[in-house]
């Protein structure tokens, strides 16, 4: 009897730190993010805001020439990541940068907050493009897209055809398509203990993760600055940025383009790094020569963010593209 009676003792002892990592998320709030600002006390002077499809859009705008740009960033990034050539498009064109869901100064919204789909999803960014070219009286635009945001351009000419004038494909993340988590592991991110959990190990672990992921992004990593990565990582200060980045991962997905890239009939400028090491060279090159209207230009001793490492090639590459459109 006594034994049995320590036995049970010692497994209700086992169980209650289990119990604890259960119970808590359910009664205790998520601590906010230490020293976390809203949004708009992080923009710059040339920020703006607008309400797109119920979502508050921080972007920039410059110029007045026709085409109309609209800049599409990468995976963790955000329209800083366009800061060197916007400017300079916008002596001849109109550019607009704006940050994705998850990104930049964009509104983080929570769940709970929204009625259907998530507007983390890649079918609301896709959406998003749109409805902020309407918010901006913009009838039709080239797509500029680098990485994640190439296969966001793609996706959203195929999807509203009419909009789309052109594309430029940016080190474009299109043979990565269908990329998603298995569903096991989505329901369990999705629970209630991970929808804690999981910001928190965010937090921890995302600034070393991207300055790592940063530096390989570049062909000479001296590049990344702490300017620059200031500049990446002022989002990190806003509020719900932890919490957002988690929905992101929950709901987002890589859609798989590959079956209709001869459906891409846009004119179209395919831009990489020659020392591209997260989205390869070679794959910018297959796309090239796969897309019925592309042209390729590979900027030498370059790497993922040909925009950031080598604007004046960049500049160079886009303006005379843009020159030769209809």
């Amino acid at each position: 009897m006594k034994r049995t009676l320590l036995v049970m003792i010692i497994l209700v002892l086992l169980a209650l730190p289990l119990l604890a990592v259960l119970l808590v998320p359910l009664v205790v709030p998520l601590p906010p993010v230490p020293g976390a600002l809203p949004p708009a006390q992080l923009a710059d002077a040339d920020s703006r805001f607008i309400v797109v499809n119920g979502l508050r859009v921080h972007y920039k705008m410059a110029g007045s020439g026709k085409p109309t740009l609209v800049l599409l960033h990468g995976f963790a990034a955000s329209e800083f990541t366009w800061r060197e050539v916007l400017p300079a498009l916008a002596e001849n064109y109109t550019v607009i940068a704006f940050d994705r869901p998850a990104s930049g100064l964009t509104e983080r919204p929570l769940p709970g907050t929204w009625t259907g789909p998530s507007p983390y999803s890649f079918e609301a960014q896709v959406a998003l493009v749109v409805g902020l070219m309407d918010e901006l009286g913009v009838e039709q635009a080239v797509l500029v897209g680098n990485s994640a945001g190439g296969t966001l351009a793609v996706a959203t000419a195929l999807r509203h055809p009419d909009r789309v004038s052109a594309l430029v494909l940016v080190d474009p993340a299109i043979y990565v398509g269908g990329g998603r988590f298995p569903d096991w592991l989505r329901q369990v991110m999705a629970t209630p203990q991970m929808r804690w959990y999981g910001p928190l190990l965010l937090r921890a672990f995302v600034p070393a993760w991207g300055e790592g992921f940063g530096r390989s992004a570049w062909h000479d990593p001296a590049g990344l600055t702490p300017a620059v990565w200031a500049g990446y990582t002022r989002p990190l200060r806003a509020e719900n940025w932890d919490r957002a980045f988690w929905e992101y991962l929950l709901t987002s997905e890589f859609p798989d383009l590959t079956a209709r890239l001869d459906q891409v009939r846009w004119p179209t400028l395919v831009i990489t790094g020659d020392d591209d090491r997260i989205v390869p060279t070679a794959q910018s090159v297959r796309l090239a020569a796969e897309l019925p209207h592309a042209e390729l230009v590979v900027i030498p001793n370059c790497g993922h963010i040909p925009q950031q490492e080598r604007p004046a090639e960049f500049l160079e590459a886009v303006k005379g593209f843009l020159t030769r459109l209809p």
